[in-house]
């Protein structure tokens, strides 16, 4: 059976309505879809790092209850778990402050078993900080090597804009072993001061990886791929309850997709028609579009079971 492995901090979310906290929830941008792919039945794996403290052991149970495999998720002796806090707008789009022990960050647990075909989810900053990117760069290299394909949310916050020389070499490493690329208007705009969906995919990513997708909020979903695929997805309208999560479900329902439709790293490499490109972005779109109808992170258990494979 095919597994997929989300690597990524994790995080505690509280989330904030007219300034008042409302919820609380574990959380952390690939957390986030590997939860909901553990409750769409699929075997999840997560590699990451919480603190020796009540919020670490809340996720480590969170994890389980979710049917994912934590065992490669390290206990942090000395450091804290962290915090994000996220402000719900009147559109109920979120606003995050961080708070994280960037002193104790580290990286050294262990790799699960990795077959050819896995998938590997991995982004944000976690995947650029200079601080841990050896340990990182080591672990996709490895899983690279295995024939799994990798799938990179950019993800890259404004708040790390000021740090964007400095983490540009290990971003392209990303991008060299990626095997799809996602991104937003928002992500490229921070990097490159590029919104042009088109440009963006000739002069920063092409050369490096071939498929990229690039999303836009409520506006279209633009795909670009080789040989020569290029084609724009409306996204359904929507009253979202909450966007926190609807980034990383699109992930989730994405690599669901290529689970579902049985797609290979070879037929990748051939390149995917377009009746495959519509049935990943139909089930990407359909699991962000599922996450937005509540206040959690993630898909509802029931979703996750009408979608279990």
């Amino acid at each position: 059976m095919r597994k997929v492995i989300g690597i990524g901090e994790t995080v505690l979310d509280i989330i904030f309505k007219d300034n008042k906290p409302v919820n609380a929830v574990p959380g952390g941008s690939a957390f986030n879809a590997i939860i909901s792919l553990g409750r769409a039945g699929i075997s999840a794996h997560f590699i990451g790092e919480v603190g020796h403290d009540r919020v670490g052991t809340y996720i480590l149970d969170f994890l389980k209850a979710n049917h994912v495999d934590g065992s490669n998720v390290e206990i942090s002796p000395e450091g804290q778990s962290h915090l994000s806090l996220a402000f719900l707008d009147e559109g109920n789009n979120a606003d995050y402050l961080f708070y994280k022990d960037h002193a104790h960050d580290s990286f050294s647990m262990g790799y699960p078993e990795i077959n050819r075909d896995d998938i590997v989810l991995f982004g944000s900053f976690f995947a650029v900080n200079p601080i841990i990117h050896a340990e990182v760069n080591e672990f996709l290299k490895f899983a690279h090597q295995k024939g799994a394909i990798l799938y990179y949310d950019v993800n890259f916050r404004p708040s790390h804009r000021h740090e964007v020389m400095k983490i540009t070499p290990n971003f392209i490493d990303n991008l060299e072993l990626s095997t799809f690329v996602r991104g937003s208007h928002e992500d490229f705009e921070v990097l490159y001061k590029q919104t042009d969906a088109a440009k963006v995919y000739q002069n920063q990513v092409k050369f490096y990886c071939k498929n990229f997708i690039y999303t836009r909020g409520s506006k279209p979903v633009s795909v670009f791929a080789t040989p020569q695929f290029q084609k724009d997805y409306d996204v359904p309208p929507l009253q979202p309850v909450s966007t926190i999560g609807a980034g990383d479900n699109f992930n989730a329902g994405f690599i669901y997709g290529l689970l579902k439709e049985h797609i290979t790293l070879q037929q990748i490499e051939e390149g995917l028609s377009a009746v495959q490109w519509d049935a990943l972005i139909g089930s990407a779109q359909a699991f962000s579009a599922a996450c937005c109808q509540d206040i959690y992170n993630y898909v509802s258990e029931a979703f996750g079971q009408k979608m279990s494979m």
